[in-house]
């Protein structure tokens, strides 16, 4: 149905039980209106959706900044933090690497802790960090504990009705690239890069063997590399994506790389010997064991004394940095 005082058009959506609103007749700006219980709708503009810069800081000769934005596809005002190297000039354009974080963190933990930009100012690679879940949706039980909810949305789309805002797969391989194409012209995002740590170590290895086409490289530090087979993974994946296993499947590293074997870059990970989910949730192994039956090309770096926190990250994050910018610039 058609609004004519407004131009706008309001569209019935029977998955989400909501109506949407799209401007222009264009499909890209559907986007949910709430506050339906309230005093009549809400209707999200164009507007809101752009993100609006946050807070900024010089570092290496480039800038920290970030960002905050309302996602159509979460259903929530979202952050993100990117990293801007030096400019030679107006005209530079840098290739993306994104980073996804494990459970409990925001965008902001990475960019803080790892040391990163030093390595991303000298090889002129734009640093982009997401966030890991949907905020402020009020989900009953959404933190009610560490590994499930909030911080901690396993970069899936989930099925289950309770959790269908958590769509975290789709805000980052589909919404945040475009969202960065339309609104940062100095970032060249046909050329993008991934890797991430634990629970985003599991969403990089998923999300780049799923989508080869769109990302150059991935590495990862101590992923959780067969979630179907730990306890984080299992408890995640029943709750977003219901008791059928092969569903889960979809969301595996371990299994993926059985379908999706056409990798040219070498895959890199690292993982310390002292981390003390190793052995339980992390399973590097299996992934390892993997990779070889499908002769894949990976790196596997098991690092003697280092545990799971970023101090292990920060003392091979620059190796993680050059293995993308190499990929990228052969591109």
């Amino acid at each position: 149905m058609k609004s004519n005082s407004l131009n706008y058009y309001l569209c019935p959506n029977e998955q989400t039980n909501t109506l949407s609103v799209a401007i222009k007749t264009s499909a890209r700006y559907l986007l949910p209106l709430r506050d339906k219980e309230r005093k009549g709708f809400r209707i999200r503009t164009m507007a809101e959706t752009k993100p609006i810069e946050i807070s900024s800081a010089k570092m290496f000769g480039g800038y920290n900044k970030r960002f905050k934005h309302f996602s159509p596809t979460l259903g929530c005002s979202m952050t993100f933090s990117i990293y801007f190297p030096p400019s030679p000039s107006q005209s530079s354009k840098f290739p993306v690497l994104y980073w996804l974080s494990g459970l409990t963190c925001s965008d902001e933990n990475f960019i803080i802790k790892s040391g990163a930009q030093r390595a991303a100012s000298n090889e002129g690679v734009a640093l982009i960090a997401p966030d890991t879940s949907p905020r402020g949706l009020n989900v009953e039980g959404e933190a009610d504990s560490w590994d499930f909810g909030v911080g901690a949305g396993f970069y899936v789309n989930a099925t289950q009705e309770k959790w269908k805002n958590w769509r975290m797969y789709d805000y980052v391989v589909k919404e945040l690239p475009e969202l960065l194409s339309e609104n940062f012209p100095q970032l060249e995002t046909s050329k993008a890069s991934i890797f991430g740590h634990s629970m985003g170590g599991h969403g990089a290895l998923t999300i780049y063997l799923k989508n080869l086409d769109k990302y150059k490289s991935v590495s990862a530090f101590a992923p959780i590399a067969n979630p179907s087979n730990c306890a984080w993974g299992q408890k995640a994946f029943t709750n977003y994506l219901g008791g059928n296993k092969a569903d889960w499947e979809d969301y595996d590293a371990t299994y993926l790389i059985t379908k999706f074997h056409n990798v040219s870059s070498t895959i890199l990970i690292d993982q310390g010997e002292d981390d003390k989910f190793l052995q339980d949730q992390l399973l590097p192994h299996k992934f390892e064991e993997a990779c070889k039956n499908a002769n894949v090309p990976l790196l596997l770096r098991l690092q003697p004394g280092y545990d799971h926190s970023y101090y292990f990250i920060a003392t091979f994050i620059d190796d993680h940095i050059r293995h993308h910018a190499q990929a990228l610039k052969l591109s």
